[in-house]
């Protein structure tokens, strides 16, 4: 069917097996019907996450045990407890943005998290976590469904950074609303670059063509993995935004995580960066983060809040999608204000923006294989961010109307009020300093950072 011939192949240091080929084909007539044929000649080994996460240099030492009941100190509107500035715990993030004493109580709400590349979330750290920062929760747990033969297993010492960052703050951020854990296995169709030699990309078709197939999907859902956007083929790309708008669509609320490496590798030195381009130029250019169709969530870090230092907040401009009409006004004054020709040819001026919105991003306290630890990444953000989304279904729902859906025309619009701004910072990468976060829309923050009690009257 292929006019070709598989073999077995073995890595000589791994010991791996693959069955692949040197070359194929496909009839011409079936080219416009046809994504993606694998495996085919895609011999890259794969490696773990591709998310990043950061520990404090003090990552080995447990941190101070709140035992769930920070002071708070002043008003649920503007009170935020000064640990927050070094530890961020639930309830710093219900003080930071506004969310301080509402319970969810709608029926049919939910809440979910998907997991790739072998990240597994443990039950027995949810616990402690919810023992240590949400008494309420204890012995409460989450769905876990397999995709593709996806497993989450629950030998202590093989729980997830990721995975348990991800299920810990979304769920206990939104408790008592539902939580499902996704486990997709797997790799997608790749192109390496220099920034990522192997494939650590997540296979999103496969989570979708499961997922398109069942009438029950969560309301609002989390993803913190993201991928170098020259690293995924563009029809795969396409297609996987397809299965996204279709979710949103149907009333479903994506959130992904804008990256950790600013415009592209996180390296401000000229000398030592890595943003090349793979299209056989080798021409050093931004490198924006996939999925970029769906709502991006950006870190921010401390209070009153800044975009994160220890790491670059992911952002910059699409060179696969163009810019959607809902970001044309934000968007456009902020690149008047950059000015033509700061950073001209390194990244495409029409391209959709990146990211949507933001949330904090760093010094998170989780547990991890028994352990309290620090930990951050904008892999924290859009776990906060998406619990913030199923508070807000929460009001929806509640009073007889639909779910939010597809958030970013809402966001760029009636919403925009219900953000509090986020003016300092900068998100270096590629041998430069990045983007600098001004007034309004930045593609370091966004439009920044949720205020709970503001959207809720918005809706």
């Amino acid at each position: 069917m292929l006019d070709t011939t598989y073999h077995v192949w073995k890595h000589e240091k791994s010991g791996d097996y693959l069955v692949r080929t040197t070359s194929y084909s496909l009839p011409k007539g079936l080219h416009e019907h046809v994504d993606v044929i694998q495996p085919t000649t895609m011999f890259a080994q794969f490696k773990g996450a591709k998310s990043t996460i950061f520990f404090p240099d003090d990552e080995t030492e447990t941190v101070e045990n709140h035992d769930g009941q920070m002071k708070v100190s002043g008003s649920s509107a503007g009170g935020v407890d000064p640990s927050c500035n070094t530890t961020i715990t639930i309830t710093c993030l219900q003080q930071l943005y506004n969310a301080v004493g509402f319970k969810p109580t709608a029926q049919g709400n939910s809440i979910g998290i998907t997991g790739y590349l072998e990240q597994f979330a443990n039950l027995q750290d949810l616990q402690s976590f919810y023992a240590d920062q949400r008494p309420d929760a204890v012995n409460s747990s989450f769905k876990f469904i397999s995709v593709n033969g996806g497993l989450n297993d629950q030998n202590l010492s093989l729980a997830g950074a990721e995975a348990n960052l991800d299920v810990q703050f979304a769920f206990g951020l939104s408790h008592p609303i539902p939580g499902t854990f996704y486990s997709t296995a797997g790799r997608p169709p790749f192109q390496p670059d220099a920034n990522t030699p192997t494939n650590t990309n997540e296979p999103y078709t496969d989570w979708l063509d499961y997922v398109l197939t069942h009438p029950d999907v969560p309301l609002s859902i989390s993803t913190s993995y993201g991928d170098d956007e020259q690293t995924v083929p563009r029809t795969f790309a396409v297609r996987a935004c397809a299965g996204f708008a279709q979710l949103g669509a149907r009333g479903v609320s994506l959130m992904f995580s804008s990256g950790d490496n600013g415009v592209g590798d996180g390296d401000t030195n000229p000398q030592t960066q890595q943003c090349f381009t793979n299209d056989g130029r080798n021409a050093t250019r931004f490198i924006p983060l996939f999925p970029a169709s769906v709502t991006s969530v950006g870190g921010t870090q401390h209070f009153p809040e800044v975009a994160v230092t220890r790491f670059f907040s992911g952002g910059g401009f699409s060179d696969y999608f163009p810019r959607p009409p809902y970001q044309q006004k934000v968007v456009n004054k902020y690149l008047s204000n950059l000015g033509a020709n700061t950073y001209k040819g390194l990244f495409n001026r029409n391209g959709r923006g990146i990211p949507d919105v933001a949330a904090q991003g760093d010094f998170f306290r989780i547990f991890l294989s028994g352990v309290p630890r620090k930990i951050g990444g904008t892999s924290a953000s859009a776990p906060t961010f998406a619990g913030i989304v199923a508070l807000l279904n929460d009001v929806r729902l509640s009073n007889g109307k639909p779910p939010l859906g597809f958030l970013n025309p809402w966001l760029y619009s009636r919403a925009i009020s219900g953000f509090n701004d986020v003016t300092v910072g900068n998100n270096g990468g590629c041998g430069t300093q990045g983007f600098s976060a001004a007034k309004g829309w930045d593609p370091i923050t966004g439009l920044g950072t949720p205020n709970f009690g503001k959207l809720k009257d918005l809706l």
